[in-house]
Order: structure tokens, then C-alpha cells, then sequence
């Protein structure tokens, strides 16, 4: 467990723009900044950072809280390890009342996973280095390849030693379980129950999660038998999903944000060569077809791509339409080729930065115009297939999202294909229209099926707990908001707002679960002589009362400052008389409890017999009906005059 000094250390130390920013492109605007959610797939931005507050809020996902939630909630961290990654990045060091998690005797699966892959990596990358074998073999391989120290360094690169128990062996005798080695494909488990290495006799090339962390590897083969697979790549695991990963991405996101650009290449060996001819904006998606999910990670940095080929006609013709999915996502799309018999790799080794700087800058074409020169130069003078291609290239343009770039790859395109460019427009009207309606079906089709009889008689209900929800929520807002402000009315002094209204509420049942417990703690904090702030809530350990804090003092828009200038318009401010905002908030509340309080004798009155118990009703009826008058009349009288 960490100390709480060592935690507020590291609060004190969090800049939340900068730790979100490496996570997500972020635009200033006004005093908060904003930027594409990294939680749901949106084109407008509803993802607002307050660097006053310390907050994030994601309108899309409903998502919010401090930098220790978001990457609690980004990359599935607990909370002890959301503190360490934020320590680490701010050089603090970490105290806790036990010994440290590290001992491998782990709180939880995922972070035992992530230790022992870490461990591996460390293993690979010192038989690499401090092994004859390694030295050798591994190591000689990696400096024929060109890289260097610092590179092999960076990237952790490794040595599996060509033995079957190797890493096993020497795993188990640090005391790593079996289970976690087998899960993360590190060892593998033989009939009689025993393990052997997976990746022995392979150069190692550690595949790193968005926060730095070893997640997985891919193992290249040095021999040259053909029945022995080049690649051995990690297998899924609760760690590693390979279509939610890009190989470099740790590395690249700075420079892709800077760069306003990611160039995409396909393999480990492009990645490390471009990266250390210092073009840094480079990534892989380690040769698996490119996924929704790994381009929507590039575009929280950047909307534009870069496809660099190498000259293989045939792999180039098999990613095309694999490559719409990029236009779909709406990011500009670029590709460029090399020329036969080089690839990323071979091509800046040979040519040097600046030559592969050039190349990229001559030779690169927008996707839809190289798309359309790759397929036209296939089918010759044949009218059918020309046609065909012209289709095909239609419905490329067709899921581009933004109808001006949309139509001007129309215009391209018809001079390219020479055809006429109202012949192109209305073939992707027709697309268009097609795939309107069957969004349409789709979304008829998954709205449930209308019932016999509708249960008209509940609804109701569900407003009258919303309308707790509500009113509750709205006393959590200005306990955060203004708790710690002495109040100024009425000449009562010395008196703090937040235990003015917990003591104005001691008679209240909250319904909503988090606000109920909200007003648990604040009240035992008040009691044990501490005034809670709203960065108190923030950083709580209960993700539900973060989100149910961020959610009250968070806010999707703001008046512009010369709002007034502009409009002539004043907009009531609730600090202007601040014994109507608060009181109102109690009295509304109580008001609606008594209303329900009301309601439920009514319905007691209604179905008791028994005269005895009538009037009993009959007598709380009336006294909760003076009760209610009486908070009326105060309302009516003190808040509203």
C-alpha cells in the first residue's frame, strides 16, 4: 500500500494536460482543452481537460475524473499502479507500508502478467548482451542489421538462448508461477505437464503497451530451415490483443503529434531503421491486416497516414481494400512506394535520412489516385474490368466522411479514368443512398419489438427516481462547489456552507446510491474536524464517487467572457445570492421527500380497513401536510422574493 505523504507527492507533481496529452491529441479553448474521446469513436471533440481543476471529463463515454481515473481507465490500471506509472514519470519514488508489489506475490492477474513479461524482457535483452551465445548469435545479427547501441537499448531487443528450459527454468527458480509463463505464451506446456521454451534459438523484439510497458514479443528465427516458422509472435492474452496494438507506438506518439503525421510500415526491422535514421513518427502493425482499433489509436495523435511499401505489386493490391478502413475513420491517407527489392528498412540503411526524406517527398500520393493507378494499370483496354475498377474506386470515395474532400477525389479521378464527372457523382449518390438505408434498417431492426401491452403505469416511477437523482445530485454540486465558503447571511458567522448543509440534511434519506454515499463521508470527514474540497473527491479511491464528482463540476460549455458585449443578455449568477441557492437546493429536496412521503400514506389511507390505523395514517397525513406548507411558504417568501 502506498503512503498517503508518497501519494500526495505525486498529486502535487501531475500536470493533467501533459499525462493526458500523451495519450490524446489536445487543443487548447479557452481555459480547458479539448480533444477527440479515447473512448468512443467521435469526429467532433467532447473530451475536455481542466487544468484548474484537475479534471478530465469525455462527454461521449460519460468517462471522468483525475489523471490517476483516466488511466485507470485507458489502460485497465488499479489504482496503486496508475500512482506508480504517474511516480515514474515525475521521478518520485515510491514508499509503501508493505513490501513492494514487486516480490511477484501480486495483487491481481493482469499486473502478474505484466511483471513476468517485463522480467522476460530483461532476461532476453542480458543473455543479448552478457551471453556468449548471445553475443554471437543474437547480437551480431542485430549489428549486421545495422542497429546500434542505443537502439538495441531503446527497444529492449533480446536473445532467446537455443535451449528448451532456458527462460523456464530460470523463471521458476525466481519463483514466477507456471500459469502466468503459460498465459502469456513465454513457456509452453508439454503433455506430461512440464514447459519448454517458446521462443529458444530467436532474436527478440519486445512489443510495448501504450505506457511503456512489455506486453508481448514476436521471435525471429536466425536458421534457415524451412519448416521452422520465421516469425513465433506472443499469443492473446488479458494483456495483449494484437488488433489493439501497434508495434513503436510507445516510442513514436511524441514525434506523430509533432510531426502532424505517422508513417505505417509493416515490419519490426522499418520500425527500428527509420526510427534510428531519426524519423521517429513510425509504427508497424507487425504483419497482421490493419484494424479499426489500431487506427483509431493514430488519430488520436494525428488524422493524417503515410503507407510506406515496399515493391511487392501483390501485397500492395491485397491491402487496398483493407485500407478503406482508414478513409472511413476519416484520417488522409498517403502511400508511397519503394523501388523493387527495397523495402523501409533497406531503403534508409542504403540512402540515408535525408535520401529517404526525399524519396517520401517525391514519390507520395494521396490513397484514392494511387488506388486508381495500381488497378487501372491492370486492366488494360478490357471496358468490363475498367469498369469494375471504376466502381471499386467509387466506393472508396464513398466512405470518405467529409463531402468536399469527397468530391474533389471525384474530380481527380474522372480526369484520371476519363470518364465524365457526373457520371462518377451519381454513382456515389447511389452508394450513398444505399448505405443510408440500410444504416436506417440496421438501427429499426435493433430497436426492441413492440409489446402486447405497454407498461404505461411505470413510467412514473422512473421519473419520480430520476427526479431524486436529480435533486440529490444537485446538493452534491454545491457541497463541491461551495462547501468550503463561510456563509454570509442571516449574520451567522464563522460557519462553513458544506457543515452548514450536512446538518440542514441530517434528517434526509438519500435514494441515489452515490450521493448517499457521498454525504457518508462527507459527513464523518466534517465530524473528524476535516472540510473536504472537491480535489478531495477527485482523487478518491471509490471510482463511483469520482465519477459522480467530475460529473457535477464538470461542464460541456462555457460562456465566452464578452458573452454580455455581444448579446446583451445576462445570465443569473447562483453566487449572487448564495442563501437562495443553497436553501433552495435543501428545501426543494426536502420538499420532494415529503412529497413522496405524502404520496405513500395516501396509498396506506387507501387500503386500510381498520379505523384504528386510519387515523393514525389520517394524523401523519396532516402533520407532513403542515410540513410541507411551511417549506413552501419559506420558499415562496425567503428564495424567490
Amino acid at each position: 500500500m502506498i503512503i498517503k505523504s508518497t501519494i500526495d507527492r505525486i498529486m502535487e507533481a501531475t500536470d493533467i494536460v501533459e499525462v493526458i496529452g500523451e495519450f490524446v491529441q489536445l487543443k487548447k479553448r479557452g481555459a480547458n482543452y479539448v480533444g477527440l474521446s479515447p473512448f468512443a469513436n467521435e469526429r467532433t471533440p467532447s473530451f475536455t481537460v481542466s487544468p484548474a481543476k484537475g479534471i478530465f471529463k469525455d462527454f461521449s463515454s460519460g468517462k471522468g475524473g483525475s489523471a490517476v481515473t483516466f488511466l485507470m481507465e485507458l489502460e485497465k490500471f488499479s489504482y496503486p499502479e496508475a500512482l506508480k506509472w504517474l511516480a515514474k514519470k515525475y521521478g518520485i519514488e515510491v514508499e509503501e507500508t508493505v513490501e513492494s508489489t514487486e516480490n511477484r506475490e501480486e495483487e491481481n492477474r493482469r499486473e502478474s502478467l505484466m511483471i513476468v513479461s517485463g522480467y522476460a524482457a530483461k532476461f532476453f535483452h542480458e543473455s543479448l548482451l552478457e551471453t556468449e551465445e548471445g553475443k554471437s548469435i543474437g547480437l551480431s545479427y542485430f549489428k549486421e542489421r545495422g542497429f546500434t547501441n542505443d537502439t538495441i537499448k531503446k527497444f529492449e531487443l533480446g536473445y532467446s538462448p537455443d535451449q528448451w528450459e532456458a527462460f523456464t527454468g530460470q523463471a521458476l527458480k525466481d519463483g514466477y508461477q507456471e500459469d502466468f509463463m503459460v498465459e502469456t505464451g513465454l513457456s509452453v506446456k508439454r503433455d506430461n505437464g512440464s514447459l519448454y521454451d517458446r521462443y529458444r534459438g530467436r532474436v527478440m523484439f519486445p512489443i510495448h503497451s501504450f505506457t511503456g510497458r512489455v506486453i508481448a514479443f514476436g521471435g525471429r528465427t536466425l536458421k534457415n530451415d524451412k519448416n521452422v516458422p520465421k516469425y513465433v509472435n506472443s499469443p492473446e492474452s488479458e494483456i495483449y490483443h494484437k488488433s489493439n496494438v501497434l508495434y513503436g507506438l510507445y516510442f513514436a506518439k511524441k514525434a506523430i503529434r509533432e510531426e502532424d503525421n505517422c508513417y505505417l510500415v509493416e515490419g519490426y526491422a522499418d520500425v527500428l531503421s527509420v526510427h534510428q535514421a531519426g524519423i521517429e513518427n513510425v509504427v508497424a502493425s507487425s504483419g497482421t491486416s490493419l484494424t479499426v482499433e489500431q487506427i483509431r489509436l493514430i488519430s488520436r495523435f494525428t488524422k493524417n497516414i503515410t503507407i510506406l511499401y515496399d515493391g511487392d505489386a501483390a501485397g500492395i493490391k491485397a491491402s487496398l481494400r483493407g485500407l478503406d478502413m482508414i478513409l472511413e475513420e476519416g484520417l488522409n491517407v498517403k502511400v508511397v512506394l519503394f523501388p523493387d527489392g527495397h523495402d523501409p528498412d533497406s531503403f534508409v540503411r542504403n540512402f540515408g535520412t535525408n535520401g529517404f526524406k526525399k524519396h517520401i517527398a517525391d514519390n507520395k500520393k494521396d490513397f484514392i489516385l494511387f488506388k486508381t493507378d495500381i488497378l487501372l494499370k491492370e486492366v488494360g483496354n478490357d471496358p468490363i474490368k475498367k469498369a469494375e475498377v471504376i466502381r471499386e474506386i467509387v466506393e472508396s470515395i464513398a466512405k470518405i466522411p467529409d463531402s468536399i474532400k469527397a468530391s474533389v477525389f471525384i474530380k481527380e479521378c474522372s480526369y484520371q479514368l476519363q470518364i465524365d464527372e457526373r457520371a462518377l457523382l451519381s454513382e456515389l449518390n447511389k452508394m450513398r443512398t444505399a448505405k443510408a438505408r440500410k444504416d436506417s434498417q440496421q438501427q429499426q431492426n435493433a430497436r426492441p419489438a413492440p409489446v402486447d401491452e405497454p407498461h404505461f403505469f411505470d413510467e412514473p416511477q422512473e421519473r419520480v427516481e430520476r427526479e431524486d437523482a436529480t435533486q440529490e445530485k444537485e446538493i452534491i454540486r454545491l457541497l463541491l462547489l461551495y462547501g468550503n465558503k463561510v456563509i454570509d447571511w442571516d449574520g451567522i458567522a464563522n460557519t462553513y456552507i458544506g457543515p452548514f448543509m450536512i446538518a440542514e440534511l441530517s434528517d434526509v434519506d438519500f435514494d441515489y446510491p452515490a450521493a448517499k454515499k457521498f454525504t457518508e463521508i462527507y459527513r464523518r470527514e466534517v465530524e473528524n474536524g476535516v472540510l473536504p474540497d472537491e480535489q478531495y473527491f477527485i482523487h478518491y479511491a471509490d471510482k463511483e464517487i469520482v465519477d459522480l464528482t467530475v460529473t457535477q463540476i464538470a461542464t460541456k460549455y462555457t460562456l465566452s467572457e464578452n458573452w454580455y458585449e455581444m448579446h446583451k443578455i445576462l445570465v443569473p449568477d447562483e453566487q449572487a445570492n448564495m442563501k437562495a441557492t443553497i436553501l433552495g437546493a435543501i428545501f426543494h429536496l426536502k420538499k420532494h421527500k415529503i412529497g413522496k412521503i405524502l404520496e405513500g400514506l395516501r396509498k396506506e389511507l387507501q387500503t386500510t380497513s381498520v379505523e384504528a390505523d386510519q387515523e393514525i395514517l389520517l394524523n401523519q397525513y396532516m402533520h407532513m401536510k403542515k410540513v410541507e406548507k411551511t417549506i413552501s411558504d419559506y420558499l415562496g417568501s425567503v428564495i424567490l422574493k
